[in-house]
């Protein structure tokens, strides 16, 4: 009897995760390129000074990859920043130089750029439901917008590359909260990914191999060393055969 209990008991412990398993999972919510926008919040020169959680080459490719993402597929951008007159400093001019004509708002005072009306207003204007979001820092500038714009009732993707902040912690911290709200956490190749959807597309290998060159080296070389290796390579000795 006491065995029938024993087995009994470890049937109905497990039995609640075999449950869980069977329960269909969130969806998968895809980027589409008709219905999607980047903004860049507060990257700006004083602030890029504080981020701590990259390396300053690192985080620095980050935030212009973040902002080329909206030239490589024509998606609409909206710029915005904080006391730029203050120590928090411009936006660098990598960026304002890609897009001299965007919407640049600049705010004087309010901390989450929703609170901002003239902010409000350039991002409706775009008439997009998924937004592509970096900024910094990602506890502040990054998640009070991307809970705010969930709370409209958007659909935001955060890409966790191109925000940053003091210390890892606070990163982790506030990619929970944000992921707790909804928000989707993205890197910055996936999200290219998913855009592109298909390397035969427009924009597809053509366009995004360079890109990746320009934004993400590792795998800009990928395709560099196969290049080399079909208009330069010959087989070395005893590499014939390797590959069967």
């Amino acid at each position: 009897m006491f065995s029938f209990i024993k087995a009994a008991t470890a049937v109905f412990a497990v039995l609640p995760v075999t449950l869980a398993a069977l329960q269909p999972g969130p969806p998968f919510v895809r980027l589409d390129k008709t219905d999607a926008m980047v903004i860049v919040a507060d990257l700006q020169e004083g602030l890029y000074q504080i981020v701590r959680d990259f390396d300053t080459v690192t985080y620095r490719n980050n935030m212009l990859a973040h902002a080329a993402i909206a030239k490589l597929f024509s998606l609409p951008i909206v710029l915005t920043t904080s006391a730029e007159t203050g120590p928090n400093g411009i936006l660098p001019k990598e960026i304002s130089s890609m897009y001299p004509s965007a919407p640049l708002i600049r705010r004087n005072g309010e901390v989450d750029a929703w609170d901002n009306k003239d902010f409000r207003d350039a991002v409706r204007a775009q008439n997009k439901s998924q937004i592509i979001l970096g900024g910094i820092t990602t506890d502040v500038c990054t998640e009070f917008l991307a809970l705010s714009l969930r709370a409209e009732g958007y659909t935001v993707f955060a890409n966790t590359e191109a925000s940053g902040t003091f210390t890892d912690k606070l990163a982790r911290d506030a990619n929970d909260r944000m992921k707790d709200g909804g928000v989707i956490l993205q890197g910055m190749f996936a999200i290219v990914m998913d855009l592109m959807r298909d390397w035969r597309n427009t924009p597809g290998s053509l366009q995004v191999l360079p890109w990746l060159d320009t934004y993400l080296p590792a795998y800009g070389y990928v395709a560099r060393g196969h290049e080399a290796a079909v208009q330069n390579g010959t087989l070395a000795p005893g590499e014939a055969g390797l590959k069967a």
